[in-house]
């Protein structure tokens, strides 16, 4: 029965209470305790029907704006008051309602008093107001804000109907305290109950820091919900996937949303500027300029933060002029910014200046300019300004105290370190991690690795970072065993390994060239799912190129789906470094195709693939390339601009490139002096040697080696052992390395006894020991010997590699083994997974074509896997000349000037086959066809070292000061040589001279005078050790041997291909090179 009461319809009274959810109210008499002039609930269960009637059509009643009175006097009046009004009322039998405690809940809420919420969470349950289902939201809210996850959850369990916003506040609570694992479990269950998350559910599950492993998963399902191009839900996804080294995806995801506000904005800039890909994010920001969005004040600190980690300070400072201009020039994160960006540019006047101007200074203001102060060597003032920082009545955080032992450690001043570490752990911040990575950092790079390890032990060690930093340090040291000790370690503990961790083990097994141990790790990484991260691939491919598995890096390079400059660098770097110059040029111009722009490594490595394959005009197309992308002042691309004039013999432009590098180093001395001796200047480069060591910078070993080098290159042993000398004075004489240098020292300077002398007395020997040894004796013509020793090495467990291979078929190219020759070219790939390179394809064609095999030859180069280069056809060339086969020699010579058009050595090479072959006519033409085509034949050169002087002589040279009695001496020699035998090679005298010039007979050859001279000036009992720059011709070849006959000498003459051994008539190529 309905029953009607004055105007309003109700049930009957039983219905009542559990019907109505309006609340009644009482109102207290103003004259009343102020404390009363409230408007209090009222439990409809303690009021009559009649009762309830009155209050319900009370004229004075105005529900709405009794209610707003009513909370805000609640929240106004303080808790304490609240409280107090609230057993005030009980004691006046007024007992409060559902809205009452509505209204006390949101105010303890807002001042975030947990106690009384739970004093009054209990006066709830016994009200019977336990199951309402706002009072438990507003609860769940108190509990979930407070940090109290065991309330929380409790609350959450009495709720009779979840809806989805009492889930969130749940997942929130949890998420809040890090337990990223129960909110999804509570995502779960949430599905199972069939609730459906909305935007909110996503966003509070993204931003709790959730495992990354399945974030993907909670993606896809947001996209299912239909939330996949929500912001609250896109800005989470960016940030996250930026940080996981999935730039690519968040750049997707980016795009994908239809509205973007700045947070969106900040997250996907600071993602390119996490990522690497700092130009990418400034890039960002002018779109987002020019799409009229106005930046916020953490725009541009993202954005200016990615200057400062590129050096683009120019570009910085335009945009200060842009933030003044907008008028954000005051706020605090941008004025923190610009600090950092003038401290790292060197510019700390303007950094100080801002920041004494700035209207209110943080921590973050204090600790950028400490550390830009530290980190230029201003200790002294960064520590007054840490002792301002303490009187500007700001606490120095963990950031503070990180960034001052950084400073201590860049510098080594382990002292004032430990001073702050003394302050840390007063301050109770020394457990803090950012602290305790610092402090690892310090005793590691300022103390010694045991040292830095007890630390370690001391330490939190369920971090990573410090796992890592430990990792790095072993690694630094090439410790493998203790690296993978503590890598294994770390894993028994429960720490996982992260995208950090295996770059760190992966870099100790490419130091220490344990690759077998790197792939074991490679596996790990695809099992724990970081194959895709970029920062681990760059570091994998890296690793492999560095060990030769060229195609291994590439697989991996080419199954990368983001567009990671490093990773195309280090494969680029890994070409250049084995010499695969023209694939590493490649795929430098398929990077820039693909729209990567390039870094430093990449210009530096492509310009070094250039010298390479003396490319000087593509190496200054990439050099401008490298000066238009902001690496103009950039030390890597110099050192490789050096390198390359060098190498390339362009004397002056090396000059040039040398002297624009203002703060030179080691490598910008060893790429000129190194340069200078591969192309010849032998002389420059012992020069620039003598020169780096009056600079007073530090000699290294590879420099050391490049000047040795040159000192072979020009038989200059003297020189070399003056040199050697001062390898002994700086205390590199022990090693391994010093003696390999001297191995090849004394072998290019034909004194192999010397070098095996050497060899023999070194107490550890390398991979380079022998292969300098064996390249000794394949280039002094006993094969024989190199092969025997390339055997023993073998047998001793050693590892024959690139170079090995060159010497041993070489070798068998010398003693004219051919069925062995072409065995051991095919164990390079098969036996000791080395695919071959151009130069051991040359070889083979040597061994084939020295023998005669020039059909086989032919056919070896046309099946080749590789485009045959030029020194395969120039092989081939000079074998023809040598067997007269006129036929492959011109098709040899035909793919030679389609290479190398403008190369002298080939129209030397064919006019030669035509001479020896008798066909004058065709020799004519050849000579004739290079002078129209303005190629020059290089002039004949050899040089000999006598009482600590090179002498150089050319073709017909008259002007050496003794010329008179040495052209007296060499017709004797003639007349002696004659009377044993020595007939002049006419034809080969006269196809060295122009038709119209002088007799042959009297065009006399550079060695035959270098011979004379040594000679007329050297002990008997010396040997003769002469240098030339061509090929020794038949004439003087044949002259040589019937001198040392004559004369009871050893002559040792090193030409263009290989080393003589004159003695008693014969030579040690015998009569072939």
């Amino acid at each position: 029965m309905v029953t009607q009461l004055q105007g309003f319809m109700v049930p009957n009274s039983n219905l009542l209470r559990g019907s109505l959810s309006n609340a009644l109210f009482h109102y207290f008499p103003r004259e009343s305790n102020p404390k009363f002039h409230k408007y209090v609930c009222g439990n409809i269960g303690r009021l009559t029907e009649a009762a309830f009637g009155s209050t319900a059509t009370s004229p004075n009643f105005e529900e709405e704006s009794f209610v707003e009175e009513n909370g805000r006097n609640i929240v106004n009046t303080g808790i304490s008051e609240g409280l107090e009004s609230f057993e005030l009322d009980k004691k006046n039998k007024i007992v409060a309602n559902r809205q009452t405690y509505l209204w006390l809940l949101d105010g303890y809420v807002k001042s975030g008093s947990l106690l009384n919420s739970k004093k009054l969470h209990g006066k709830i349950l016994k009200s019977g107001f336990g199951g309402d289902h706002d009072i438990c939201s507003r609860l769940i809210d108190a509990y979930a804000m407070a940090g109290d996850v065991e309330g929380t959850v409790q609350v959450f369990d009495d709720l009779l109907c979840k809806d989805v916003s009492s889930w969130n506040k749940l997942m929130a609570a949890l998420s809040g305290k890090k337990l990223t694992t129960q909110v999804l479990g509570v995502f779960t269950q949430m599905l199972a109950e069939n609730v459906n998350p909305d935007e909110s559910t996503f966003a509070c599950i993204l931003r709790g820091k959730v495992d990354f492993q399945y974030v993907k998963q909670i993606h896809s399902k947001a996209i299912r919900y239909g939330f996949g191009t929500c912001t609250v839900v896109c800005n989470p996804l960016i940030d996250l996937y930026s940080k996981n080294g999935f730039l690519d995806t968040a750049k997707n995801v980016f795009k994908s949303m239809h509205l973007k506000d700045n947070v969106s904005w900040v997250a996907m800039i600071s993602g390119f500027s996490q990522s690497g890909q700092e130009k990418e994010g400034i890039l960002l920001f002018c779109k987002m300029h020019k799409s009229g969005i106005f930046p916020t004040p953490y725009v541009f600190s993202s954005v200016i933060s990615a200057c400062t980690k590129i050096q683009l300070f120019k570009l910085g400072e335009q945009l200060h002029a842009l933030v003044c201009k907008w008028g954000l020039s005051t706020e605090t994160f941008v004025c923190n910014a610009f600090v950092t960006l003038y401290s790292r540019s060197g510019n700390l006047m303007m950094a100080e200046q801002i920041f004494r101007n700035m209207q209110r200074r943080d921590g973050v203001s204090y600790n950028s300019l400490i550390s830009g102060l530290a980190q230029r060597g201003f200790s002294q003032r960064s520590l007054e300004l840490y002792k301002a920082m303490q009187l500007d009545h700001l606490k120095p955080d963990c950031v503070t105290i990180a960034s001052l032992l950084s400073a201590c450690a860049s510098v080594g001043s382990l002292s004032k370190g430990m001073q702050l570490h003394s302050y840390a752990i007063k301050a109770g911040m020394s457990s803090d991690i950012i602290i305790e990575g610092s402090l690892l950092d310090l005793y590691v790079k300022c103390s010694d690795v045991k040292t830095a390890h007890e630390f370690f032990l001391m330490t939190q060690t369920e971090n990573v970072v410090l796992w890592n930093v430990m990792l790095v340090a072993y690694g630094q040291m090439g410790d493998l065993a203790e690296s993978f000790r503590l890598f294994s370690q770390m894993q028994i503990e429960g720490m996982c390994p992260n995208q950090y961790t295996y770059p760190s083990i992966l870099r100790t097994c490419t130091y220490v060239g344990a690759l077998d141990l790197g792939e074991q790790i490679h596996t790990q990484v695809v099992k724990t799912g970081f194959q895709p991260n970029v920062y681990v691939c760059s570091v994998l491919i890296d690793m492999y190129a560095k060990h030769g598995r060229l195609d291994t890096a590439l697989k991996i390079l080419r199954r990368l789906s983001e567009k990671d400059v490093v990773s195309w660098t280090a494969m680029i770097a890994g070409f250049a470094q084995h010499d695969m110059y023209a694939e590493a040029l490649k795929l430098f111009e398929e990077m820039l195709e693909h729209g990567i722009q390039s870094d430093n490594i990449g210009f530096s490595s492509a310009i070094s693939a250039c010298a390479g394959i003396k490319a000087v005009n593509q190496g200054r197309q990439i050099h401008a390339q490298s000066i238009v992308s902001g690496y103009s002042l950039d030390l890597s691309i110099g050192n490789a601009l050096v390198s390359l004039y060098a190498r390339c013999g362009r004397k002056e432009d090396a000059y040039l490139a040398f002297d624009k590098i203002d703060e030179k180093d080691n490598i910008t001395w060893n790429g000129l002096i190194s340069g200078f001796s591969q192309s010849g200047h032998c002389e420059e480069a012992l020069q620039v040697f003598s020169l780096m060591n009056q600079s007073g910078l530090e000699v290294n070993m590879f420099t050391y080696g490049s000047a040795v080098s040159a000192a072979a290159n020009t038989a200059n042993i003297k020189q070399g052992m003056q040199i050697h000398s001062r390898i002994i004075k700086t205390g590199y004489s022990a090693e391994t390395e010093a003696s390999n240098v001297l191995i090849t020292l004394y072998a290019k300077c034909g004194s192999l006894d010397d070098a095996k002398r050497e060899f023999l007395d070194l107490p550890e020997k390398n991979e380079i020991s022998w292969n300098a040894m064996i390249t000794g004796y394949s280039q002094h013509g006993r094969g024989t010997e190199a092969l025997e020793l390339f055997e023993e090495m073998k047998r001793l467990g050693f590892m024959p590699n690139y170079v090995t291979y060159v010497s041993v078929l070489s070798a068998c190219s010398h003693v004219g083994l051919v069925d062995e020759g072409l065995n051991y070219f095919k164990a390079m790939s098969e036996e000791h997974n080395l695919e071959p390179k151009p130069e051991h394809y040359v070889c083979v064609v040597d061994i084939l074509g020295r023998s005669g095999f020039l059909g086989r030859a032919r056919k070896f180069i046309e099946e080749m896997p590789i485009e045959p280069d030029a020194m395969a056809w120039r092989t081939l060339l000079s074998a023809c000349t040598a067997h007269k086969n006129i036929e492959i020699g011109e098709f040899a010579a035909r793919h030679l000037l389609e290479l190398e058009p403008e190369d002298s050595a080939t129209y030397v090479l064919l006019s030669n086959m035509y001479a020896v072959s008798g066909k004058w006519d065709y020799r004519d033409h050849t000579r004739q066809l290079m002078k129209n085509r303005g190629v020059k034949k290089e002039p004949g050169r050899s040089w000999i070292e006598v009482k600590n002087l090179v002498h150089a002589f050319f073709v017909g040279d008259r002007l050496h000061p003794l010329a008179g009695k040495i052209y007296e001496h060499l017709d004797d020699l003639n007349k002696r040589a004659t009377a044993v035998g020595y007939v002049q090679d006419r034809i080969s005298l006269w196809n060295d001279i122009e038709q119209g010039q002088k007799d042959p007979t009297t065009y006399i050859h550079s060695e035959k005078l270098a011979i004379t001279f040594g000679l007329l000036s050297l002990s008997n009992t010396i040997p003769l050790r002469v240098m030339k720059n061509l090929r020794v011709c038949n004439d003087c070849h044949n002259w040589i041997k019937y001198v040392s006959k004559v004369t009871n000498r050893s002559i040792i003459v090193r030409d263009s291909y290989r080393f003589h051994h004159f003695e008693d008539g014969c030579c040690s190529c015998k009569d072939y090179w």
